[in-house]
């Protein structure tokens, strides 16, 4: 207990020695288990926030470098992050512990990853106290869904887009949905063609969260012109072209979370 309580009172600390200060935002470097540290870039909201949100991008996770303020990723929570901030929400993308590398699906449901997160939330309640929710995009949706199902009670919504729905170690289909006990969106492009995120199995997660008090599921069509991978960030999978009235509609949700008709 007190061994827990001492790195909890260092990942509070170090928001006192953040690191990295830009115009727009900030990198936090977090102590999260012995010998190791994870990255935040932190970035406030434009007015007075009415909620929290932490970001779990997909892929390997992180949000690259920071340029002039932002963090220049190319994934879909990444590019949001301003356009969050300008709707009213204090944003904290998640980055990567010290010790590992990029994220691959079975690392994001280890208890190192969770211990990680768990570090992260606390430090944002300290910083920003206020609701807390989580949001995560296509291998994001593994860490954000195992996170709310270990966190409970103590977050206050939860954001699932582009979820991973194939047959992956974390997929949602395995998770213990049934757990989670906020409200949750889920969002998913119709036109998806990446492997392991098939719009068609996607439904299945509704009844699946059965203890949510309001649950959702959007459906979006449109955008730019997709490019690359078909599970990258430029392709449908990653609502190309879409991001700033997507951003808008988000926030507009969690300020007011409504079931699907």
């Amino acid at each position: 207990m007190l061994f827990r309580a001492f790195w909890r009172v260092l990942a509070l600390c170090a928001l006192c020695w953040a690191v990295g200060s830009h115009a727009d935002g900030e990198i936090w470097r977090l102590p999260s288990r012995p010998g190791a540290e994870v990255s935040v870039f932190w970035l406030p909201a434009a007015s007075p926030a009415f909620a929290n949100v932490v970001l779990f991008p997909g892929g390997g996770g992180g949000f690259g470098r920071v340029v002039n303020g932002l963090p220049d990723s190319e994934n879909f929570l990444v590019r949001i992050a301003a356009p969050l901030a300008q709707a009213g929400l204090n944003v904290a993308i998640f980055g990567r512990a010290s010790d590992h590398g990029a994220l691959d699906y079975p690392d994001r449901v280890t208890d190192w990853h969770l211990a990680d997160i768990h570090q992260v939330l606390a430090a944002v309640r300290q910083r920003a106290p206020g609701p807390l929710w989580l949001m995560g995009t296509s291998r994001g949706t593994v860490s954000a869904a195992a996170a709310a199902i270990q966190e409970g009670a103590a977050i206050d919504g939860l954001v699932l887009t582009s979820s991973v729905v194939g047959d992956k170690p974390g997929a949602l289909p395995g998770q213990a949905l049934a757990r989670i006990r906020v409200p949750t969106l889920l969002m998913h492009h119709q036109h998806d063609a990446c492997t392991v995120c098939q719009p068609e199995r996607v439904p299945a997660l509704l009844p699946a969260l059965s203890q949510a008090p309001v649950k959702a599921l959007w459906w979006i069509d449109g955008g730019g012109s997709p490019s690359g991978n078909i599970c990258g960030p430029l392709h449908w999978h990653g609502f190309i072209g879409q991001d700033a009235e997507l951003a808008r509609r988000l926030a507009g949700w969690m300020r007011q979370p409504r079931a699907t008709p």
